[in-house]
């Protein structure tokens, strides 16, 4: 008797990923991976043979998953303004 797979488990072990996997594998949709490519944003990809499929390399969408968390001030506390020093304010007068 076999156990099922996920279908975001089965991809883990590609090197190469298409959309609809790269997607999987994200928790994403289809269609934001492909708004992102089309803006140009999210994670690098490439078109793959001769029809052009569009294709991700596992390791790129590892490392633009780590990069997303060092850019979100939650994940990095370095970047948290709760962690910055207090500024001291500015002494100004006003005219009346």
């Amino acid at each position: 008797m076999s156990v099922p797979v996920h279908p975001a488990t089965a991809v883990v072990d590609q090197a190469f990923l298409n959309v609809k996997d790269a997607a999987a594998y994200l928790g994403l949709s289809r269609n934001t991976l492909y708004v992102w490519r089309h803006r140009r944003q999210g994670p690098p990809s490439f078109r793959m043979g001769p029809s052009g499929r569009v294709m991700y390399r596992r390791r790129a969408l590892d490392a633009w998953v780590r990069e997303q968390e060092q850019a979100d001030s939650r994940c990095n506390t370095a970047l948290s303004p709760l962690n910055a020093a207090p500024q001291a304010r500015s002494h100004y007068t006003t005219s009346a």
